[in-house]
């Protein structure tokens, strides 16, 4: 939305700065996009007397100028037609830079010097018009030498809001006028009275049929004869063009001129166009057709509003008008028309014909059908004026219902509590009656508001709530910080615990995997789970995306193995995966299913998948690697209660003898398995590479305490390594070994780590050698031999008398 100050001050009086008037307004929610002085590029052009004129010499179509500009005379060759003594026009002299960024310079035109050029309106920018040179006799007080900014009336401030699309009120000038009265405390002047507006019911030069009084609650037409259409005078010019309209005539003119003054876009019609002077509001029928104004024939759709005549279409209601009707040269009738038309249909319409107009913006956001009649009254006064029209008496005024303002009831504390002030009641009745509001104290608690129409936005208390703050000014509100605790909203440790194991798994070189919930029973047979096996009790889908996916998961790894044999069947035969999800439990009918979340990983394939197979050949993951993981993740973790133990009740999917359990050390409570997948399982899945994985109860592993982080200084004095070959019974694990001596009450054992375990030549029936290797460092001095040697035997019969032990002989 535009305008100029001077402009504004037509309807109201106010004494703000330009600036100071934009910043109230976008205090007010108008946001202002832009001040800026008009015809900034005329500041340098100057008006010019003609004082007589000399045939051009050398041409025939010049003629030599002298100019009077102010107490300076010049010559200037001229080809204008228009050209004569007497005549005020523009003169650029030399120097001048004209709109376009021309610049003229003394010149030599056929052999006649040429101290400037005299403008045309097109040369000006103000104007199409370029038959001859600018006239400016008719303007009353233009002098020779005056700038012609002045002379026009161009030297205003233009000022841009950027309406938002609650505000439709305010895309006119007399709306945002009411706004600015409200400020200023001043009252808004209107051009036209509501209570002196003519009653229209009827018309006998012409009829008016609303076939969709939905789609066009208001219609409001009139006729006007002995109309003579021509240039618009300079004042009308000037407003149309000050907010970037072009103007034609002065029957087009005013229509656009009120549209900008009240928000209410208008139409004229040449009425000896109308077939059987007749209008009729209706919707488009199948392969109607239109050419607008724009000169394009547009094909409409069965749910356009049309303004038709008796004989068809000549406008898209709320867009534009046909061509057909248009207003030329040789009318002297018209049919004005005034309406309201429904946001939807005109915003649906527009969108349909990629066809945006002044006035589809307006009725997308909602006019109000009070306008109508108000416009249609300022547009007849208008053309009276400008076009030596006469109004006919009579006119209809199509009401498809009577219009009620809307009623809201405002509490003051209600108020008050919002915005944190002490306003009386007296104080919130004043700020909304210097915005039209008419409001009735209740009590004195409450008041009853009395919406104006053209509010389309205020629908609750709230709203009004909103406007004593726009009218009280946001920036007056005084500002409360809010309470804010100073603590930390606690993690979710599940969270937290989920992002540490897959930061951990992805630097291990897993990938993550993500599968549907929903799976299929026959996952059971492939896993080669027993009959009676609980596991095969499911959770059933009542209605499932596909028979593949008809139950919910009691386990993660089938889902993975899957993920497995697609891998393999793409050639990607080196695979890490993991995924933490739940499985899921019945327990019984009518009870929800026990969720469980789980972390399962998978490896198979190459052990170094992104090495060069010169570096590390062609080996293949086992048994260690999925060990490995799990050991590396329960260190990070800081897991200390979980242990690695062999047996238990492990699943039937596995391979016995490459299994391990998982368990808490206090009670022995099993939380997960890592294990190679059996031959017989792999084969069920098609998978013809050795599988390992780890299932791990991820619940359970967010419960259990972990370990205080610990910060131990780098080392100041060297380490001592020393090795331990000891025979033990086959049936001893070795890691036992290893953990014996790891949970040894001595200060000076710093580390402790297996690197061999033997069965064969030279080994006992029945026995196996176990290789040590033991790290030992003083923090307080270097140690000697001596002191090393003690401590060192001191392991090795902890060994051989816990684990019934021999050293080995090398």
């Amino acid at each position: 939305m535009k305008f100029t100050i001077e402009w504004l001050r037509q309807y109201v009086d106010f004494d703000f700065t330009p600036q100071e008037l934009a910043d109230r307004l976008t205090m007010a929610g108008l946001e202002v996009d832009a001040v800026e002085e008009m015809a900034l590029d005329l500041a340098a052009v100057k008006v010019a007397e003609i004082i007589a004129t000399h045939p051009h010499p050398n041409a025939d179509k010049l003629v030599l100028c002298d100019v009077k500009v102010g107490a300076d005379e010049v010559r200037v060759v001229c080809g204008a037609p228009n050209a004569r003594a007497g005549l005020l026009t523009a003169i650029a002299l030399p120097g001048c830079r004209l709109p376009g960024g021309f610049k003229i310079k003394k010149s030599k035109i056929r052999g006649e010097a040429s101290f400037g050029m005299l403008c045309s309106a097109k040369e000006l920018n103000i104007s199409e018009e370029s038959a001859g040179i600018l006239e400016l006799n008719d303007l009353s007080g233009v002098e020779s030498g005056q700038d012609l900014r002045a002379a026009l009336g161009l030297n205003d401030i233009l000022i841009e809001v950027d309406l938002t699309p609650n505000r439709p009120d305010c895309a006119s000038v007399i709306g945002t006028a009411r706004e600015v009265a409200a400020m200023a405390g001043t009252s808004l002047k209107s051009p036209v009275k509501g209570e002196e507006l003519p009653e229209l019911t009827g018309s006998s030069a012409f009829r008016v049929e609303v076939a969709a009084p939905d789609l066009c609650p208001r219609y409001v037409a009139r006729r006007m004869t002995n109309v003579t259409v021509a240039p618009s005078p300079w004042w009308l010019q000037k407003r149309l063009l000050s907010v970037g309209l072009r103007p034609i005539n002065n029957v087009v003119d005013a229509t656009n001129f009120v549209m900008l003054e009240y928000g209410q876009p208008l139409h004229a019609f040449d009425f000896a166009k109308l077939g059987d002077q007749k209008i009729v509001v209706r919707t488009a029928e199948a392969n109607e057709k239109i050419t607008t104004l724009d000169g394009q024939e547009r094909e409409l759709a069965a749910d356009m509003l049309l303004i038709c005549d008796g004989q068809g279409p000549v406008a898209v209601a709320g867009v534009m008008g046909g061509g057909n009707s248009e207003v030329d040269s040789e009318t002297t009738e018209l049919l004005l028309e005034s309406a309201c038309f429904a946001p939807v249909s005109v915003r649906r319409t527009s969108r349909n014909l990629n066809l945006s107009t002044d006035a589809s913006y307006r009725f997308e956001r909602g006019v109000d059908p009070q306008l109508a009649p108000l416009a249609m009254a300022r547009l007849v006064d208008l053309l009276t004026e400008i076009s030596g029209g006469r109004v006919d008496d009579d006119g209809i005024d199509a009401l498809a219902a009577e219009i009620t303002p809307r009623e809201l009831k405002l509490r003051v504390k209600r108020t008050n509590d919002l915005l944190g002030t002490s306003f009386t009641t007296a104080d919130i009745s004043a700020f909304l009656t210097s915005i039209e509001m008419v409001v009735k104290e209740i009590d004195d608690d409450t008041l009853l508001v009395t919406v104006p129409t053209f509010r389309v936005d205020i629908e609750r208390e709230v709203d009004l709530v909103e406007e004593v703050a726009r009218m009280h000014g946001y920036n007056e509100v005084g500002t409360t910080l809010p309470v804010v605790p100073m603590s930390f909203a606690e993690q979710d440790p599940a969270r937290a615990l989920r992002q540490e194991v897959k930061s951990h798994l992805l630097g291990q070189g897993c990938f993550e995997a993500i599968n549907y919930s929903f799976t299929t029973p026959e996952h059971d047979d492939l896993l080669g789970l027993a009959e009676d096996d609980p596991n095969r009790q499911y959770v059933t889908l009542l209605n499932p995306l596909t028979e593949e996916q008809s139950v919910m998961r009691r386990s993660l790894l089938p889902g993975l193995l899957e993920n497995v044999r697609r891998n393999v069947n793409f050639q990607a035969n080196a695979v890490r995966l993991f995924e933490i999800g739940k499985s899921f439990a019945p327990q019984g009918a009518g009870v929800q299913p026990h969720e469980e979340n789980h972390l399962c990983v998978v490896i198979s394939g190459r052990r170094f998948a992104s090495a060069p197979d010169l570096h590390f050949g062609q080996e293949s993951v086992d048994f260690y690697d999925i060990k490995g993981v799990a050991l590396s993740l329960l260190a990070d973790l800081r897991c200390d209660q979980v242990a690695l133990r062999p047996g238990g009740d492990l699943p039937v999917y596995v391979d016995p003898g490459q299994a391990l359990e998982l368990v808490v050390e206090q009670g022995e409570e099993v939380v997960g398995c890592l294990a190679k997948v059996s031959a017989s399982c792999l084969r069920g899945f098609a998978i013809k590479q050795d599988v390992y994985f780890l299932d791990l109860n991820f619940d359970r592993l967010v419960s259990l305490a972990k370990g205080a982080k610990q910060f131990k200084s780098l080392p100041k004095f060297p380490a001592v390594q020393r090795d331990i070959a000891i025979l033990v019974p086959e049936a001893t694990p070795a890691g036992e070994l290893v953990n014996t001596l790891a949970v040894a009450k001595e200060k000076l054992l710093e580390q402790v780590s297996l690197f061999d375990v033997y069965q064969g030549k030279n080994i006992d029936e029945g026995f196996k050698s176990v290789a040590i290797s033991v790290t030992y460092r003083s923090t307080e001095k270097t140690l000697d031999d001596k002191v090393v040697n003690k401590v060192h035997q001191k392991m090795i019969d902890l060994l051989l008398s816990r684990y019934e032990g021999r050293l080995r002989e090398v």
